[in-house]
């Protein structure tokens, strides 16, 4: 929401005493008192001072903070004129469409911060979400993403909490987490289980509800067929006995509505079978659609040059051309995107945002690396994407690449060849770290022998077919003896390892290769990223639409996650690859499968 102007004329009139009055953090407990008195304060006062805050504030976690009520002075009991003095001046209270605050006076509106907002805050009453067992162990923080809705724990529910803490997988240390999370919501000062645990005691401000633990015996009768001792079919009594609870208001219980959540489709089917509300767990997914990921790339429009012929600047510095271009497009536009101009009859433009400043960008035209002279370990580019991309992957001032695109676009051949030319021939890094997640696509073949670079041996057969292809190119005529001592070579410098030792390791001047980027969660993918030291560049590649594992989908997978987080950052840069270029039949395969 863009800020109003500066209210100078009737900001001035504000007191000192109300300027420096202190904030008071909203509570659950006297939201609907303060709705209400906000409503009588609208009625009753003339022409009430709205002041708007910047929306753009977040919490941890990247949720939006709750905003808080500032004092107020008391209104006053006849409308005044704007010229006529007025001791205190009056301000609303927060509504849950908008947060009204006091702002003090300024010369000039403030810049805008960039709001980040998934979905609208709901303007109805605060619902009651009976939490699943499997939202726990999917993201045990879940506990504080309901904004200000209350939240209830079957018994069951931490029954098979218990069951699952043991181990050292992903799920038994979201069980762990979980369980230390209740245990200290429980432990805060005031803490009363019967009356509700507030969510907001343990730091996380964005949290404004409730959390309710099932301490007495719940009357419901479910149908025959659903066997009665089935953890699931409990949790769906305990949802049907707490609709008929909260159906009605009642002193002390007003009316909500109750709201199954859970990550399991078959439990969702059965409770909406029941007529009862369910939901899927929605804060784990980055988007909504696939559709709507970031593809680094931009058309410009037929008219690009029409309209910006009277204001773009260009210069010349070395290879490069700059272009500084202003206009509507700019706001629309991130750091390290790529734009390119096609139209018939015209020259065609592909150059790449480098500077963003007030209401201009800077254009930097690109490297051709499909021309011969710039063949990168023998590897030209053969279309505008695979372009991109190499010049993603030649920058030394690019940290981090993502690539994204289906089978046979030429992922790993440009990952690898950029790898080896700027290891061997520019020595810019030291070696080639590459790993990937190791998901099978059908069944498990159990354990596989020798060290850990032969356990992942078999995981890493895209890796030996493009090295094949690479040392071929490079070989020439060198003959058999020159090819081995070529082989040798690449692999002494390239080494294979496995995420699961990744955990405290430090990669100073790597050049990092996350194959299979789509698998990982965004936990596993932020482990990956911040094992990079300094000089150390990482490079993610995988195919969304070749998502193998459980629980994952394209909106919820840590490549996405990564995508979406690190857009517009100035040394990191992603690319959507259309086009396969790995054969006619893989190319067809993959647009008709």
């Amino acid at each position: 929401m863009p800020l109003p102007p500066a209210p100078t004329k009737r900001a001035a009139l504000l007191s000192p005493d109300a300027l420096d009055a202190p904030a008071r953090s909203s509570h659950r407990g006297s939201r609907r008192s303060g709705d209400s008195r906000a409503d009588e304060a609208t009625v009753h006062s003339p022409q009430p001072l709205e002041l708007f805050d910047s929306l753009g504030t977040e919490g941890a976690g990247g949720a939006t903070t709750r905003p808080t009520r500032r004092a107020r002075s008391k209104p006053a009991p006849a409308p005044a004129p704007v010229s006529a003095p007025q001791p205190e001046a009056m301000v609303q209270v927060e509504t849950r469409k908008a947060p009204v605050v006091e702002v003090a006076p300024a010369p000039a509106p403030a810049p805008q911060a960039p709001t980040r907002h998934k979905r609208n805050k709901s303007t109805g009453p605060a619902k009651l979400f009976v939490l699943d067992t499997n939202v726990l162990l999917h993201d045990p923080m879940c506990l504080f993403r309901f904004e200000e809705h209350d939240i209830f724990l079957p018994m069951i529910v931490l029954e098979e909490l218990d069951g699952h803490k043991k181990g050292t997988t992903e799920v038994a240390r979201n069980g762990r987490q979980t369980s230390r999370t209740l245990d200290a919501l429980a432990g805060a000062q005031d803490a009363d289980i019967d009356k509700g645990l507030k969510l907001d005691t343990t730091g996380h401000r964005e949290a404004g509800g409730r959390l309710f633990f099932q301490t007495a015996p719940l009357d419901y009768s479910l149908p025959i067929s659903l066997p009665q001792g089935k953890a699931d079919n409990q949790i769906l009594g305990v949802v049907h006995a707490l609709r008929d609870e909260y159906a009605k208001d009642r002193p002390g219980k007003p009316k909500q509505e109750v709201v199954l959540v859970s990550k399991d489709i078959n439990m969702r089917v059965k409770a909406r079978a029941l007529g009862l509300a369910a939901d899927d767990y929605q804060n784990d997914k980055t988007l909504e659609d696939g559709d709507l990921l970031y593809a680094g790339s931009l058309a410009l429009p037929p008219d690009f040059w029409t309209r910006q012929s009277k204001t773009v600047e260009s210069w010349q510095s070395g290879s490069n051309t700059f272009y500084r271009i202003s206009g509507p497009l700019v706001p629309n536009l991130y750091i390290n995107q790529f734009v390119y101009f096609e139209a018939p009859g015209e020259p065609s433009m592909y150059a790449r945002v480098t500077e963003i400043r007030d209401k201009t960008a800077v254009l930097k035209t690109l490297k051709d690396y499909s021309s011969g002279k710039n063949a990168v370990w023998g590897v030209n580019t053969r279309n505008r994407e695979q372009n991109f991309a190499m010049n993603l992957l030649m920058d030394p001032e690019i940290d981090f690449v993502t690539l994204t695109g289906t089978a046979g676009t030429g992922k790993t051949l440009m990952a690898l060849a950029s790898g080896l030319t700027q290891v061997l021939d520019d020595r810019r890094y030291t070696e080639i770290i590459m790993t990937r997640a190791t998901v099978s696509v059908g069944e498990d073949i159990g354990f596989l022998p020798g060290t850990e670079e032969e356990k992942m041996g078999p995981w890493m057969g895209a890796l030996d077919d493009n090295l094949e292809f690479l040392a071929k190119g490079d070989g020439g005529g060198a003959g058999e003896w020159g090819r081995a001592a070529t082989n040798e070579l690449i692999r002494s410098r390239i080494k294979v390892k496995s995420m699961n030792f990744m955990r405290g390791r430090t990669f100073l001047n790597k050049y990092v290769i996350i194959d299979e980027a789509q698998n990982l969660t965004p936990k596993q993918m932020k482990t990956l990223i911040t094992r990079a030291g300094p000089g150390t560049k990482i490079i993610c590649m995988g195919n969304l639409a070749q998502i193998d594992t459980p629980y994952l989908t394209e909106g919820s997978s840590g490549l996405t996650f990564a995508v979406d987080k690190f857009k517009g950052w100035p040394h990191g840069g992603h690319i959507t690859l259309a086009r396969g270029e790995r054969s006619r039949l893989a190319d067809f395969a993959s647009d008709v499968l």
